[in-house]
Protein backbone atom coordinates (compact mmCIF):
# COMPACT_ATOMS: atom_id res chain seq x y z
CA UNK A 1 0.00 0.00 0.00
CA UNK A 2 1.42 3.40 -0.98
CA UNK A 3 1.33 6.41 1.30
CA UNK A 4 -1.46 8.97 0.95
CA UNK A 5 1.01 11.46 -0.49
CA UNK A 6 2.01 9.09 -3.30
CA UNK A 7 -1.63 8.16 -3.91
CA UNK A 8 -2.51 11.86 -4.25
CA UNK A 9 0.29 12.19 -6.80
CA UNK A 10 -1.32 9.39 -8.84
CA UNK A 11 -4.66 11.20 -8.65
CA UNK A 12 -3.02 14.44 -9.79
CA UNK A 13 -1.48 12.56 -12.70
CA UNK A 14 -4.96 11.37 -13.71
CA UNK A 15 -6.27 14.90 -13.29
CA UNK A 16 -3.68 16.26 -15.71
CA UNK A 17 -4.28 13.40 -18.16
CA UNK A 18 -7.99 14.11 -18.46
CA UNK A 19 -7.33 17.84 -18.94
CA UNK A 20 -4.86 17.06 -21.75
CA UNK A 21 -7.32 14.67 -23.36
CA UNK A 22 -10.15 17.20 -23.11
CA UNK A 23 -7.97 19.87 -24.71
CA UNK A 24 -7.39 17.64 -27.75
CA UNK A 25 -11.09 16.83 -27.93
CA UNK A 26 -12.08 20.50 -27.87
CA UNK A 27 -9.54 21.13 -30.64
CA UNK A 28 -11.00 18.28 -32.70
CA UNK A 29 -14.46 19.87 -32.57
CA UNK A 30 -13.10 23.28 -33.62
CA UNK A 31 -11.06 21.84 -36.47
CA UNK A 32 -13.88 19.63 -37.75
CA UNK A 33 -16.17 22.65 -38.08
CA UNK A 34 -13.45 24.87 -39.59
CA UNK A 35 -12.75 22.13 -42.14
CA UNK A 36 -16.46 21.88 -42.91
CA UNK A 37 -16.85 25.62 -43.40
CA UNK A 38 -13.70 25.98 -45.50
CA UNK A 39 -13.93 22.62 -47.30
CA UNK A 40 -10.43 21.93 -45.99
CA UNK A 41 -9.67 18.34 -46.94
CA UNK A 42 -6.25 18.31 -45.25
CA UNK A 43 -7.66 19.57 -41.95
CA UNK A 44 -10.46 16.98 -42.07
CA UNK A 45 -7.91 14.23 -42.53
CA UNK A 46 -5.96 15.63 -39.57
CA UNK A 47 -9.08 15.43 -37.37
CA UNK A 48 -9.64 11.83 -38.44
CA UNK A 49 -6.03 10.90 -37.70
CA UNK A 50 -6.09 12.68 -34.34
CA UNK A 51 -8.97 10.45 -33.25
CA UNK A 52 -6.49 7.55 -32.97
CA UNK A 53 -4.32 9.63 -30.63
CA UNK A 54 -7.33 10.35 -28.42
CA UNK A 55 -8.28 6.67 -28.44
CA UNK A 56 -4.78 5.85 -27.18
CA UNK A 57 -5.10 8.43 -24.43
CA UNK A 58 -8.39 6.93 -23.31
CA UNK A 59 -6.84 3.47 -23.07
CA UNK A 60 -3.84 4.77 -21.12
CA UNK A 61 -5.98 6.67 -18.61
CA UNK A 62 -8.26 3.66 -18.25
CA UNK A 63 -5.25 1.46 -17.41
CA UNK A 64 -4.10 3.92 -14.75
CA UNK A 65 -7.58 4.06 -13.20
CA UNK A 66 -7.96 0.29 -13.09
CA UNK A 67 -4.49 -0.13 -11.60
CA UNK A 68 -5.26 2.37 -8.84
CA UNK A 69 -8.54 0.64 -8.00
CA UNK A 70 -6.96 -2.80 -8.05
CA UNK A 71 -3.84 -2.03 -6.05
CA UNK A 72 -4.65 0.86 -3.69
CA UNK A 73 -8.15 0.07 -2.37
CA UNK A 74 -9.22 3.73 -2.58
CA UNK A 75 -11.61 5.23 -0.04
CA UNK A 76 -15.21 5.89 -1.11
CA UNK A 77 -14.63 9.50 -2.20
CA UNK A 78 -11.48 8.57 -4.13
CA UNK A 79 -13.23 5.61 -5.72
CA UNK A 80 -16.06 7.92 -6.81
CA UNK A 81 -13.52 10.22 -8.47
CA UNK A 82 -11.68 7.41 -10.26
CA UNK A 83 -14.83 5.69 -11.52
CA UNK A 84 -16.18 9.05 -12.70
CA UNK A 85 -12.97 9.70 -14.62
CA UNK A 86 -13.46 6.33 -16.32
CA UNK A 87 -16.92 7.48 -17.40
CA UNK A 88 -15.70 10.91 -18.48
CA UNK A 89 -12.93 9.62 -20.72
CA UNK A 90 -15.50 7.42 -22.49
CA UNK A 91 -17.62 10.49 -23.23
CA UNK A 92 -14.56 12.45 -24.37
CA UNK A 93 -13.51 9.63 -26.69
CA UNK A 94 -16.97 9.50 -28.23
CA UNK A 95 -16.96 13.26 -28.78
CA UNK A 96 -13.69 12.86 -30.69
CA UNK A 97 -15.31 10.05 -32.68
CA UNK A 98 -18.12 12.40 -33.68
CA UNK A 99 -15.65 15.09 -34.75
CA UNK A 100 -13.98 12.50 -36.97
CA UNK A 101 -17.41 11.43 -38.27
CA UNK A 102 -18.16 15.04 -39.24
CA UNK A 103 -14.84 15.28 -41.07
CA UNK A 104 -15.46 12.02 -42.93
CA UNK A 105 -18.85 13.33 -44.07
CA UNK A 106 -17.29 16.60 -45.23
CA UNK A 107 -14.90 14.67 -47.45
CA UNK A 108 -17.92 13.30 -49.32
CA UNK A 109 -18.96 16.80 -50.44
CA UNK A 110 -15.77 18.87 -50.31
CA UNK A 111 -15.76 19.31 -54.09
CA UNK A 112 -19.39 20.46 -54.25
CA UNK A 113 -20.98 23.86 -53.82
CA UNK A 114 -23.02 23.80 -50.63
CA UNK A 115 -26.76 23.95 -51.09
CA UNK A 116 -26.89 26.87 -48.65
CA UNK A 117 -24.48 28.93 -46.53
CA UNK A 118 -23.56 27.27 -43.25
CA UNK A 119 -25.04 29.34 -40.44
CA UNK A 120 -26.83 27.29 -37.80
CA UNK A 121 -24.53 24.27 -37.93
CA UNK A 122 -21.45 26.28 -36.83
CA UNK A 123 -23.56 28.07 -34.20
CA UNK A 124 -24.82 24.75 -32.89
CA UNK A 125 -21.29 23.35 -32.84
CA UNK A 126 -20.03 26.41 -30.94
CA UNK A 127 -22.59 25.81 -28.19
CA UNK A 128 -21.71 22.11 -28.00
CA UNK A 129 -18.00 22.89 -27.90
CA UNK A 130 -18.55 25.46 -25.14
CA UNK A 131 -20.47 22.82 -23.21
CA UNK A 132 -17.46 20.49 -23.36
CA UNK A 133 -15.14 23.27 -22.20
CA UNK A 134 -17.58 24.26 -19.46
CA UNK A 135 -17.84 20.69 -18.19
CA UNK A 136 -14.05 20.37 -17.98
CA UNK A 137 -13.73 23.78 -16.32
CA UNK A 138 -16.36 22.64 -13.80
CA UNK A 139 -14.29 19.51 -13.20
CA UNK A 140 -11.08 21.48 -12.70
CA UNK A 141 -12.71 23.96 -10.30
CA UNK A 142 -15.21 21.66 -8.57
CA UNK A 143 -17.90 24.07 -9.76
CA UNK A 144 -21.41 22.63 -9.42
CA UNK A 145 -23.10 25.80 -10.70
CA UNK A 146 -21.06 25.73 -13.91
CA UNK A 147 -21.78 22.03 -14.41
CA UNK A 148 -25.51 22.74 -14.05
CA UNK A 149 -25.26 25.56 -16.61
CA UNK A 150 -23.67 23.09 -19.04
CA UNK A 151 -26.58 20.70 -18.60
CA UNK A 152 -29.05 23.53 -19.22
CA UNK A 153 -27.37 24.44 -22.52
CA UNK A 154 -28.28 21.07 -24.02
CA UNK A 155 -31.75 22.41 -24.78
CA UNK A 156 -30.16 25.14 -26.95
CA UNK A 157 -28.31 22.48 -28.94
CA UNK A 158 -31.57 20.57 -29.36
CA UNK A 159 -33.35 23.71 -30.60
CA UNK A 160 -30.63 24.32 -33.19
CA UNK A 161 -30.86 20.70 -34.25
CA UNK A 162 -34.59 20.87 -34.87
CA UNK A 163 -34.28 24.17 -36.78
CA UNK A 164 -31.54 22.69 -38.99
CA UNK A 165 -33.56 19.55 -39.72
CA UNK A 166 -36.66 21.60 -40.61
CA UNK A 167 -34.64 23.84 -42.92
CA UNK A 168 -32.96 20.91 -44.69
CA UNK A 169 -36.25 19.09 -45.12
CA UNK A 170 -37.66 22.17 -46.85
CA UNK A 171 -34.67 22.25 -49.21
CA UNK A 172 -35.16 18.58 -50.03
CA UNK A 173 -38.83 19.17 -50.84
CA UNK A 174 -38.01 22.11 -53.08
CA UNK A 175 -35.40 20.28 -55.13
CA UNK A 176 -34.61 16.53 -55.10
CA UNK A 177 -31.05 17.39 -56.15
CA UNK A 178 -30.55 18.74 -52.64
CA UNK A 179 -31.24 15.37 -51.01
CA UNK A 180 -27.66 14.06 -50.92
CA UNK A 181 -26.12 17.13 -49.28
CA UNK A 182 -29.12 17.74 -47.05
CA UNK A 183 -28.86 14.18 -45.75
CA UNK A 184 -25.16 14.66 -45.02
CA UNK A 185 -25.81 17.93 -43.20
CA UNK A 186 -28.55 16.21 -41.19
CA UNK A 187 -26.05 13.58 -40.12
CA UNK A 188 -23.53 16.26 -39.21
CA UNK A 189 -26.15 18.04 -37.12
CA UNK A 190 -26.98 14.74 -35.42
CA UNK A 191 -23.32 14.21 -34.52
CA UNK A 192 -23.16 17.71 -33.04
CA UNK A 193 -26.32 16.98 -31.06
CA UNK A 194 -24.62 13.85 -29.70
CA UNK A 195 -21.59 15.94 -28.72
CA UNK A 196 -23.97 18.09 -26.67
CA UNK A 197 -25.36 14.95 -25.04
CA UNK A 198 -21.88 13.72 -24.14
CA UNK A 199 -20.97 17.16 -22.76
CA UNK A 200 -24.07 16.92 -20.57
CA UNK A 201 -22.87 13.51 -19.39
CA UNK A 202 -19.49 15.04 -18.51
CA UNK A 203 -21.17 17.75 -16.45
CA UNK A 204 -23.36 15.19 -14.68
CA UNK A 205 -20.28 13.16 -13.72
CA UNK A 206 -18.67 16.32 -12.35
CA UNK A 207 -21.74 16.87 -10.18
CA UNK A 208 -21.47 13.25 -9.03
CA UNK A 209 -17.79 13.67 -8.12
CA UNK A 210 -18.66 16.67 -5.94
CA UNK A 211 -21.97 15.57 -4.43
CA UNK A 212 -22.12 11.80 -4.78
CA UNK A 213 -25.49 12.20 -6.52
CA UNK A 214 -26.23 11.16 -10.10
CA UNK A 215 -29.64 10.88 -11.77
CA UNK A 216 -28.96 7.45 -13.24
CA UNK A 217 -27.44 6.07 -10.03
CA UNK A 218 -29.90 7.32 -7.42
Amino acid sequence: MVTRHVFDEHLQDLHLDIIRMASLVEKSIDEAIIALKQKDKELSQKVIAQDDVIDDMEREIEKKCIKLIATQQPLAKDLRLITSILKMITDLERIADHSADISELMLQIDDEEYIKPLVNIPKMAAVARDMVKGAIDAYINNDIALAEKVCAKDSTVDEYFQAIINDLQDLMKKNPKNIKQATIFMLIAKYIEKIGDHATNLAEWVIYIITGKHETLN
